[in-house]
């Protein structure tokens, strides 16, 4: 019996390990591709949906931003803009 509890757990230790380690991988993908308002420069904002350059400027002129919605708060840009690249966006913070 104590073979088979072990065997049974070791089983789903390999099958849920893997799927979980590629979760983590496509994650960090899926940030790597995100443009950091925190560091971009004005040619990659200005590519976002409904920012230009005027708004490229303000964006940059804002930093730095704790979140992504400081872009609404801080009146960067409106509410319908910042829906439209929300999940194209982050705002990572510099390591001290």
């Amino acid at each position: 019996m104590r073979h088979f509890i072990r065997a049974t757990l070791l089983a789903l230790t390999v099958i849920f390990a893997a799927p979980s380690s590629q979760f983590v991988a496509d994650i960090a993908q899926a940030e790597a591709a995100l443009i950091d308002i925190n560091s971009a420069p004005k040619d990659q904002l200005d590519v976002l949906p409904g920012i230009g350059p005027a708004r490229a400027d303000a964006i940059i002129k804002g930093r730095p931003y704790n979140g992504k919605d400081d872009l609404v708060q801080k009146k960067i840009i409106p509410q319908n803009v910042y829906n439209g690249i929300k999940d194209k966006i982050i705002a990572r913070q510099k390591k001290s």
